[in-house]
Order: C-alpha cells, then sequence, then structure tokens
C-alpha cells in the first residue's frame, strides 16, 4: 500500500473514534429536531413507535418510555398485552406497514423487535419514510438485506442502532483500548462461545396443523416467509431455530459475544469461513456447531482466525486460566502473542490471564480515548435529537458486522470451506450457496 493510499484509508475503528465530524458528510437535521411550529425542538421528547413489542419489544419499548410512545404494532395481541397496557394513549395495530402510512406525521423514530425474517422489511419502510430506526440484532436475516440496510441509512439520513447493546458498555471499550495499546500483542486467535441453543434445532417441520389462536395474525407474523401452516412449534421465542424465520445460536448470540474482536480488531470481512456441525436439514439450524472464520491482514494488525462455538461446545481451556475459574455459558478468548485476554457475554469483566497478568497491567493501562456513553437506547434518543454523532452500533458499523455474523450460517449451509468476496458479496468457490446471500419475499411484502 503507498503512503498516499495509506493516509486515505479510514479504518472502522478511526471512524468511531471519530465522532465529533463522522457524520458531517452525509446527516442533515431532520424535522423532528428543528424548532418552530409543528416541529420537535431537542429539548423536548421523540415520538417512537414499536414494531413488535412483546418479549424483546417490550424491554426495547421500556428503556425509551420516558420518550412519547405514540404508537405500538404487534401480530400477537396476547404476547404485547402488557406492553398496550403500559402506553394506553398509544395508537394500536397489528400490521406494521399501516401502521407508519397512517401514522407518518406523527413518528419520529421507530424500535424493530420483530423475529429476524421481519427486520429487514420494516426497518427498510422506515427508513424510507426519514424515521430514525433502532432494530433488534441480528440486523437483518439475511447477508443481502444487511447490505441494503447499510445503504439505506446512508441514503436517508437517519440515526441508527442495532440492538447489541454491550456495544455501549464499558468492557468493550475497554478491550479495545488494552488491545489497541498492546497488553497482549499482535491478535492471531479469538475463541467465541455460547451455550446457546436453548431452544429446539435439528429438527423437522411439524405435520400437525392446529387452529391459529384468535390472538394471533398468523400472515402477518409470517410477513415475506414462505406460507406455510400455523403450528406453536414456531413462535413465540423457537423460531431462532428455523431458517425461514431466524439465525440460530449464531445469530443470536454472535453480535453480542463477537462483537468486542469485531471492533477491537477491526476485522471486516473474512477471506473463508468452514463450518463443521452436526446433521444440518432444511428446515432447522444443527444442535451444534463450530464455525473457523479467516480474516487477512488488517493495518498493523496480522492475520486472524476466529473461530466461534455453540450447542454446548466450548474451546479448549487455557492453560493460564487458574483453577476455579469457569469459562461460563458465554464468552469471549483473545490469543496474543505476549497474552491472553478474556471476557464474557457483552465483553463484560475483561481481564487478562491469570489475574496476576492483569494485576501488572492495570497500573499501566491507557487513556480511555473511546467516548463513554449512557445507556444503549439512550444514545440513540440522544442522537435522533441532536442530528449528529451518530451511536457507535449504527447501521454503518452494525450492516457490515451483521454480514459477517451471518456468513458462518451460509458455511454451516455449505457444509464445505467457502472463500468469500465482500465487496461483490458471493462465495467465489461453491457457487450454488450463493442462493442463500438472498432470499425470495413472499407475494405482497418488499425490501
Amino acid at each position: 500500500m503507498s503512503q498516499s493510499e495509506n493516509k486515505n484509508r479510514i479504518s472502522r475503528r478511526n471512524f468511531l473514534l471519530s465522532t465529533a465530524g463522522s457524520v458531517a458528510a452525509f446527516t442533515i437535521v431532520p424535522r423532528s429536531v428543528l424548532g418552530g411550529p409543528g416541529n420537535t425542538p431537542p429539548c423536548e421528547k421523540l415520538n417512537i413507535a414499536g414494531i413488535g413489542v412483546g418479549g424483546r419489544g417490550a424491554g426495547d419499548i421500556g428503556a425509551v418510555a420516558n420518550e412519547n410512545i405514540v404508537a405500538l404494532c404487534d401480530v400477537d395481541e396476547k404476547k404485547a398485552a402488557e406492553t398496550f397496557k403500559k402506553f394506553p394513549e398509544a395508537k394500536k395495530y397489528n400490521d406494521f406497514r399501516i401502521m407508519l402510512e397512517k401514522e407518518e406525521k406523527d413518528i419520529d423514530a421507530v424500535i424493530v423487535a420483530t423475529p429476524d425474517h421481519v427486520h429487514a422489511p420494516a426497518s427498510m419502510m422506515a427508513m424510507k419514510m426519514g424515521k430514525h430506526v433502532y432494530c433488534e440484532k441480528p440486523l437483518t436475516h439475511s447477508i443481502y438485506e444487511a447490505r441494503e440496510l447499510t445503504k439505506a441509512a446512508r441514503k436517508y439520513k437517519v440515526m441508527t442502532q442495532m440492538g447489541n447493546q454491550g456495544h455501549s458498555g464499558e468492557g468493550i471499550r475497554l478491550i479495545c483500548e488494552w488491545i489497541w495499546d498492546g497488553a497482549i500483542g499482535p491478535v492471531r486467535e479469538v475463541h467465541a462461545w455460547t451455550n446457546r441453543p436453548i431452544w429446539p434445532q435439528g429438527i423437522d417441520r411439524p405435520e400437525e396443523t392446529p387452529p391459529v389462536p384468535e390472538t394471533l395474525k398468523w400472515d402477518l407474523w409470517l410477513g415475506p416467509a414462505p406460507q406455510r401452516p400455523y403450528n406453536p412449534a414456531y413462535l413465540p421465542f423457537t423460531w431462532r431455530g428455523w431458517w425461514d424465520f431466524g439465525a440460530g445460536a449464531l445469530g443470536d448470540m454472535g453480535c453480542h459475544i463477537i462483537d468486542p474482536a469485531y471492533w477491537a480488531l477491526d476485522l471486516g470481512w473474512p477471506r473463508s469461513v468452514k463450518a463443521v456441525a452436526t446433521n444440518v436439514n432444511s428446515e432447522t439450524f444443527p444442535k451444534a456447531s463450530v464455525i473457523e472464520y479467516e480474516f487477512g491482514a488488517r493495518a498493523g494488525m496480522p492475520p486472524v482466525k476466529l473461530t466461534w462455538y455453540d450447542g454446548e461446545l466450548k474451546p479448549t481451556r487455557p492453560p493460564e486460566l487458574e483453577t476455579g475459574r469457569k469459562l461460563g455459558d458465554n464468552g469471549l478468548i483473545f490469543v496474543g502473542d505476549k497474552g491472553k485476554l478474556m471476557c464474557g457475554t457483552y465483553g463484560n469483566h475483561p481481564r487478562l490471564i491469570p489475574e496476576t497478568k492483569m494485576q501488572e497491567y492495570a497500573p499501566h493501562q491507557p487513556e480511555k480515548t473511546i467516548p463513554r456513553v449512557q445507556g444503549h437506547h439512550q444514545d440513540w434518543v440522544r442522537a435522533c435529537k441532536e442530528g449528529k454523532n451518530p451511536p457507535s452500533s449504527n447501521f454503518e458499523y452494525a450492516g457490515p458486522f451483521t454480514e459477517t455474523v451471518l456468513l458462518g450460517n451460509l458455511a454451516v449451509r455449505a457444509g464445505r470451506k467457502i472463500y468469500w468476496d465482500g465487496p461483490n458479496m458471493k462465495c467465489t468457490n461453491y457457487h450454488e450457496i450463493n442462493q442463500y446471500v438472498r432470499r425470495e419475499y413472499r407475494e405482497g411484502w418488499t425490501l
């Protein structure tokens, strides 16, 4: 790389650190932050709508309850009943498309917390209307959708945030600062694991076709997914294990657990991905898998291999880990030339291991150079009101990150090592697998 090219290269890490002007080139002040008649000045409240407000969505709405909750949408009235009751003044809907069209003038921002397969259509419609979007993880169900949402957020100049809450925490920031400081030297291996799935996987489609509950709009729940009869095997939580609706253990937890590595090591797209899994069928994800991502050298960083384990599988216990200390159900280990660093699910409680190494390093920790924030949801609300300095897990970061996470599932489907052309979004050595990069929507649904 020439000196000129190196000077002009802006890494993902530098992009996030230069928050003072990082969106000046493409951010305009939205209607909701302008003062004057009919507009809401920054000191006042956002008008927020929720799409999918039972389950995780209830928590997301609760986290912004100090704003104006003006509209709520859920296809399962029983599941959403408690949230509906908490916000009696909010308009209630079953179809988010109707809600956005009817309430467009009164909505500033939207929270999307549906099952994965509806994330992209709901988020895209909101952004096209100029609405800020907070969308749960994984950002999308397919790699193509992640790329399109990234481009859309840039085009429509809205504030976005993916729901990987650990990205706004202290732990992930310490990990980045320590690794960039050289605390464990150049990192060449990373191991990430989860106890998921905690729902059924490795099963076939049920044959029974019981009646649809009166409180559930089944056709709307299916959304863009292929038509199939209702069965309680799919919801309210078990949808995560089905190819048509979820993204398996990796999609559920990868955006939490792998996040510190993706940020600290400026990973980008992998060169290749290989998966070894238990029986893979066309309906559900396997019961367990081990997925190896290989990344090339980045600016100032060597090539690195990241290995993901799920289904109760874990990496070999590090010899540096003292007797009595557990790996835990979910975690991450960085292996550097000069040592190892371990953390929990969201980058929580990062420590050099063994503890003696941590104690030696503690007095020499670098200054805190990454801006700290007051909560994941609140940082998004702040950005929506200010119209500048986006949240750090905005779609410019979260979109490419989601692409990388979902590539693991592509490798599971392939059953072989695949080589990945990131810019062109395609596998170069097994062309048949590219059919799963982008999924077809059922008639009546669009991105």
